[in-house]
């Protein structure tokens, strides 16, 4: 019986708008504001090679399943350089200029409501962008927060997808057996988590794009995962 429901939560019940999965082509322009804000003096060399050590920091570029705090990977970006500024503002800055826009899907805070009210166990497990502070990351979605019974992400376990070791985070927080926990989320590494982790999967393709990542069930919206839970019984 499904005790436990963990949501991935960038494009499963929130999204930036108009960003892709991988940010890599916005660096540029975040460190050439950053440049300017905090009066760097990087020429275009030093933009170029701020560009590059941060790409090689992205999980998607040099796979990596181990996370390494926004604090390091800047503080690396500043040695490299040798630039003397904080690096916590530097982090802030950088990040002011992506602008984002994030939009909490219609049908999230309902269905999170229902879930609450059958007397789930909601918790998220989510990978932070790389340099991207967790407390940022979180400032997005906070009206979810109060939803959630535990939130991990990357930052707070040490690992990103497909690497499950959030997911047993939350069970022994909560003594769950791995058949207690189904697992939500929009992409292939979500589904492989599930699988390393040994609990059903669901796959939420709200754009209709038919992918088969080997999940147990697929859905187009949020309500569609009350049907599930009814189906097999929970």
């Amino acid at each position: 019986m499904i005790k436990c429901i963990v949501f991935d939560v960038g494009r499963t019940l929130m999204e930036y708008v108009d960003m892709p999965n991988v940010w890599t082509e916005y660096y540029r322009t975040a460190f050439e504001y950053a440049n300017e804000k905090l009066n760097l003096a990087f020429d275009a060399d030093k933009i170029n090679r701020a560009v590059e050590i941060l790409r090689s920091f992205n999980p998607t570029v040099n796979y990596r399943e181990k996370e390494i705090s926004p604090t390091v990977i800047f503080e690396n970006i500043k040695n490299e350089l040798q630039i003397n500024v904080d690096t916590q503002r530097f982090i802030s800055v950088f990040f002011d200029s992506f602008h984002f826009k994030a939009v909490i899907y219609s049908d999230t805070v309902e269905v999170l409501k229902k879930l609450n009210e059958k007397g789930y166990i909601i918790a998220t497990l989510t990978d932070v962008a790389t340099g991207m502070p967790d407390e940022l990351h979180k400032s997005y979605f906070k009206e979810l927060m109060p939803f959630f019974d535990m939130y991990v992400s990357s930052s707070s376990c040490g690992f990103r997808k497909p690497n499950p070791k959030g997911v047993f985070d939350i069970a022994e927080k909560f003594n769950l057996k791995k058949n207690e926990i189904i697992f939500v989320g929009d992409e292939k590494k979500d589904m492989k988590t599930a699988e390393n982790f040994g609990c059903l999967s669901v796959l939420i393709d709200r754009k209709n794009q038919n992918n088969n990542y080997g999940q147990n069930f697929t859905v187009h919206n949020l309500s569609e995962l009350l049907n599930v839970l009814q189906e097999i019984g929970c």
